[in-house]
Parts: structure tokens; sequence; C-alpha cells
């Protein structure tokens, strides 16, 4: 991986307690790029980022308030973060229990307008 899209993910797990970064296509959620630590699981880990964003995206047209911008999902071993990257894509996350999630959603959004 290089260039941009290389420099983004690498900056994103840089930052305290985030555990990996991927790249996903929102249509079939497969793995576009990804920087994960050995013991992530990058294939199920995208495929339930682009499940989730893709009924997220439902709910809210259905609720009248559009597509969603943001997703955090929480869990007992860590949170996962999904933002946009361009039309067809997510940019996702994954994060320890104790990672500061503001610096870590931060770093999401400036990297996921560097793909866009």
């Amino acid at each position: 991986m290089t260039g941009p899209l290389s420099a983004g993910l690498e900056r994103l797990t840089r930052e305290p307690g985030v555990r990996g970064a991927l790249l996903v296509d929102r249509e079939d959620g497969l793995v576009v790029a990804e920087a994960l630590m050995e013991d992530l699981d990058g294939a199920a880990l995208a495929a339930l980022a682009a499940s989730l964003w893709t009924r997220l995206a439902r709910a809210g047209q259905a609720a009248g308030r559009g597509d969603p911008a943001y997703a955090q999902l929480e869990a007992e071993l860590g949170t996962m973060l999904a933002v946009p990257a361009g039309e067809a894509m997510l940019l996702v996350a994954v994060a320890e229990p104790d990672a500061n999630l503001g610096m870590a959603r931060l770093e999401l959004v400036r990297a996921a307008a560097e793909v866009a």
C-alpha cells in the first residue's frame, strides 16, 4: 500500500488504542485496503461495517433523516467507528475500550477526506 491512502490508514493506527483501520466497499463489504493488528479479522470487520452502514442508511431514510455521517458500535472488547469515504467506501477504525474515541474520530474524518 502506498500514497495518501496508506498514509491515512497508518496515521489512524498511530492513535493510541486504535488497533486497525480499513477501507471497505459499502456495497459488498469487501476490504479495499487495511492496516490491522494480526489478531483482527479484516474480512469479518468489513462485512459487519458494510452491513451495519446499509441498515443505518435505510433507517435514516425511513425516518426522514438521510444517510448517516458517522457510526459507532461499542462492544465488550472495544469500539468500531465508521465514516463514509467518497461515494462508495467506508473508512473503519477498530479501537480498544480505553482508546480516546474523540481523537480517533477526528483522525478518521481527516483520513476519509483524503480518500474521497
